[in-house]
């Protein structure tokens, strides 16, 4: 599905390696690694060296709103860009039945942004997301601002996205949720990025 040929840019080395239809991947590494430019690299957010495949498509034939409508990068703080809710959804019948499954309100399309706590700014932000239906979602620590039961919610609404054929690739510090929910590990040191074994899933 995703296939990353050669990829570089600021202070990463090129990397190489392909992530298939409902697999997950997380990424790993020191705070100031670079996750989160690789992540905004392969959205093509960055600058950037190399060629990206999707679907056997390049991304270089592909304008850059179109690339980044099906490779969507969801950050660890999304930006808002009205004072309420409800204009940064385009599709709000779509939004609803993702709300509830995440624990918010259907009348939080009518809040003001201001009054959204961290936790709930991730969440929606990942309803925005998701409502595309993108075909790879790249996830800047989704859960950060979550307590676990939220963030095991999560993560199951993730994971429905996965048997849908997504494709995710996450960022995160918690070598739990890593070894959890990331079914492959890329861990970033010194600028190399290196596929690294996960451990073993208890049956």
């Amino acid at each position: 599905m995703l296939q990353v040929e050669n990829l570089s840019c600021r202070n990463l080395a090129p990397v190489s390696f392909t992530v298939d239809a409902g697999e997950s991947v997380a990424v790993t590494g020191a705070s100031g690694a670079g996750k989160s430019l690789l992540l905004r690299s392969l959205a093509d957010l960055d600058p950037n060296d190399g060629e990206i495949f999707l679907d056997g498509r390049a991304r270089s034939a592909m304008p850059a709103p179109a690339w980044r409508r099906r490779v969507v990068y969801v950050p660890a703080e999304s930006g808002w860009w009205a004072d309420h809710v409800g204009p940064h959804f385009d599709d709000r019948d779509a939004a609803a039945g993702f709300l509830h499954r995440l624990q918010l309100p259907a009348e939080c399309m009518e809040w003001p942004v201001a009054r959204l706590s961290t936790g709930e700014r991730q969440r929606l932000a990942l309803v925005r997301a998701m409502v595309l239906a993108p075909t790879v979602m790249l996830l800047d620590e989704p859960t950060s601002g979550l307590d676990h039961e939220t963030t095991l919610r999560v993560e199951g609404v993730l994971h429905e996205r996965l048997t849908g054929a997504a494709a995710i690739i996450f960022v995160s510090h918690d070598k739990a949720q890593a070894d959890r929910f990331g079914r492959r590990r890329l861990h970033i040191e010194d600028g190399v990025i290196e596929e690294v074994p996960t451990e073993p899933r208890r049956s």
